[in-house]
């Protein structure tokens, strides 16, 4: 085994990453699009497992390549070298380092054997992607990136917390089926949660990637909670508790979804609610699901940075990306609106495209073990995907009142990129089985039976005209440009108010204090006045009888004390 070999895939991209500095012009680009190649090959050459590594007492493994690692590896350099060919236009080397050093952390992640390896590049993918938030260089990037960067660590702390209190209960840093019971398992999994962004452990991912670089948000969204969907199916598939906790993701963004202006933020609540049913196929945890968990991540990562490199076409040659801003754009961008499109059947599940050929796993998985309540609850989840990703996108961006906006095509890069994730969809749709064979479980399911199409047309085209009436009757909420507070009311509004009233009830207590001691600074004067001055007690002359008196009594008393503390001497 060679030593290159026995590193787990992703170090190449890290090391790769540290020389873009060094290039320019075409050398640039063409290591920018070589690395994810290069880094691909050697995942394709690497062996089951490497030698584990001493390390103060402690046994690592740098690489463990098992299905589970390799699918999931497979994916995530697709996502890198279509990412990085979507910011082949960009000047600023900075972002390009930034975003492979992150895709090779996250890759080098996925193939850790033991927990403390993993929680290397668990902080690694923290400290590389946050530099794609401030790279947009604006003050609420800079605020946005701050508290993602608090968040990411805080799950890092978390991971290693868990894993010193697993190694203590067991004995063991391997990193497999853990016992969520168990104080160390129950960390790793609030972990995991963070980053995979459970409800109310969810709102940095709204608050950040809308705030990261054009480019920046694409890498984002391929990463950071695919990595923490990994990490989930690897130590707690078959957590039943994971089930509620997915159906909850699936349904709470929509909502906000539908009501929201920024159309990145929208695609952020998309993220949350697809999370959301890869949650539901680890909760369930049988083969059917756990396939249908992998399927649905990488056919996600493709159409998610679709749709968000179609919104950072408009961002770049608009400057905005409200949908109240926006609209008639097909005419100027046809193409980009053309993929966006593809993206957005494909994240509503249209039959002949990616999302149509991974969800129907986890439902159909969710309905052999019957869980009923979560597969109907799923079903209704999809209707709301169709609404705020498979129609508003698109709609509101493109197509819905004419604003006047007659900008440039995207550069070519960019539609190269799109043209790119688009065919992915569509291949993954009408071949599915290429998917499939690449899953960590055989897979023999047959998505295109008239049962699952039918059904599956039914629900779109009826979500489909449930929008349309509420644009018609004017239910649909309209698109304002305003702020909509989630789970960040806490600390933009509870934590100042309470910051606040703990500030007035501080004042309250401080000159509640003083007035007291005034008023006991008064008394005080007031009695020494009427003692200490005539006719009080003090204030006159003493006679010499009862001066003498008075000496006599102090003298008698101090001899007293002086033999009762010699008698208890001796």
């Amino acid at each position: 085994m060679s030593a290159i070999s026995a590193l787990p895939p992703g170090t190449l991209l890290i090391a790769g990453a540290l020389l873009l500095p060094l290039l320019r012009g075409a050398a640039l680009k063409a290591w920018l699009l070589a690395l994810p190649l290069l880094s691909f090959a050697h995942q394709l050459q690497a062996p089951e497992a490497g030698p584990p590594l001493q390390f103060f007492g402690l046994e690592l493994v740098l690489l463990r390549a098992d299905p589970l690692a390799l699918a999931f590896g497979v994916v995530f350099h697709l996502a890198a070298l279509i990412a990085a060919l979507y910011a082949l236009q960009l000047q600023d080397r900075m972002q390009h380092a930034a975003g492979l050093l992150y895709a090779g952390a996250a890759i080098a992640a996925l193939f850790a054997g033991d927990l403390i390896t993993l929680f290397i590049f668990w902080e690694f993918t923290a400290l590389a992607s946050v530099l794609l938030i401030w790279a947009r260089r604006s003050e609420r990037a800079r605020h946005a990136g701050l508290r993602y960067l608090v968040v990411q660590v805080g799950s890092g702390v978390l991971l290693l917390a868990g894993a010193a209190l697993h190694y203590r209960a067991t004995g063991s840093l391997a990193f497999g089926a853990l016992a969520p019971q168990s104080p160390g398992g129950a960390l790793i999994l609030l972990a995991f949660g963070v980053k995979a962004a459970f409800p109310l452990l969810h709102n940095w991912l709204q608050d950040a990637y809308p705030e990261a670089t054009v480019t920046g948000t694409v890498f984002l969204s391929a990463f950071t909670t695919k990595l923490a969907i990994y990490a989930l199916a690897r130590g707690f598939a078959g957590t039943e508790l994971l089930i509620p906790i997915g159906v909850t993701m699936t349904f709470f963004p929509i909502f906000y979804a539908v009501v929201e202006n920024d159309m990145r933020r929208v695609l952020a609540y998309s993220l949350n609610n697809q999370l959301g049913y890869m949650v539901v196929g680890i909760g369930v945890g049988t083969p059917l699901a756990l396939s249908g968990t992998v399927a649905h991540a990488f056919s996600h990562i493709i159409y998610k940075s679709l749709l968000f490199m179609a919104m950072g076409a408009v961002l770049l040659r608009v400057g905005r990306i409200g949908a109240s801003q926006l609209g008639g754009l097909y005419r100027s961008m046809p193409w980009t609106t053309a993929f966006c499109i593809v993206g957005a059947v494909s994240i509503s599940g249209l039959p002949l495209f990616s999302g149509f050929i991974s969800k129907s796993l986890i439902l159909s998985a969710a309905a052999e073990q019957h869980h009923t309540v979560a597969w109907a609850m799923l079903i209704i989840a999809s209707a709301g995907v169709l609404k705020h990703s498979g129609i508003k996108i698109p709609y509101f961006a493109f197509f819905a009142h004419d604003s006047g906006l007659r900008v440039r095509e995207a550069p070519l890069p960019m539609l190269i990129a799109m043209g790119a994730a688009a065919t992915a969809c569509l291949v993954i749709g009408v071949w599915p089985q290429l998917l499939y064979d690449i899953l960590p479980h055989p897979v023999n399911y047959e998505p295109y039976t008239a049962a699952h199409v039918i059904g599956q047309l039914q629900l779109l085209l009826f979500a489909a005209l449930a929008f349309a009436l509420l644009l018609r009757f004017r239910i649909y909420p309209p698109e304002l440009r305003a702020t909509n507070l989630d789970t960040d009311w806490l600390y933009r509004r509870a934590l100042p108010a309470a910051i606040r009233a703990a500030a007035r009830a501080q004042r309250r207590l401080r000159a509640a204090a003083q007035t007291r001691a005034a008023r006991l600074g008064h008394a005080l004067i007031a009695w020494l006045r009427r003692h200490h001055t005539p006719p009080g007690l003090l204030g006159e002359p003493w006679s010499a009888g009862a001066t003498a008196l008075w000496a006599a009594l102090l003298l008698a008393a101090s001899l007293l004390l002086f033999y009762l503390r010699t008698a208890a001497a001796g």
